[in-house]
């Protein structure tokens, strides 16, 4: 499942929730689903951080 997918059925079940609740296999899947999209998150940023490169400061002129 991509993503976007992920994105869309946790929305799904969010709404249900509020509409007319969820079953208890739903809201496991809820869960299970929250957990892969926060993963994702934090790899992302994680591989982000991972690209950046300090570069010393310039010695000033005087």
């Amino acid at each position: 499942m991509r993503i976007e997918e992920v994105i869309e059925r946790i929305n799904f079940l969010y709404k249900k929730s509020q509409n007319e609740g969820l079953t208890e296999d739903e809201k496991l899947e809820q869960q299970k689903l929250r957990q892969r999209y926060i993963d994702n998150v934090k790899r992302n940023f994680r591989s982000q951080l991972e690209g950046i490169k300090r570069v010393p400061p310039k010695d000033k002129l005087n």
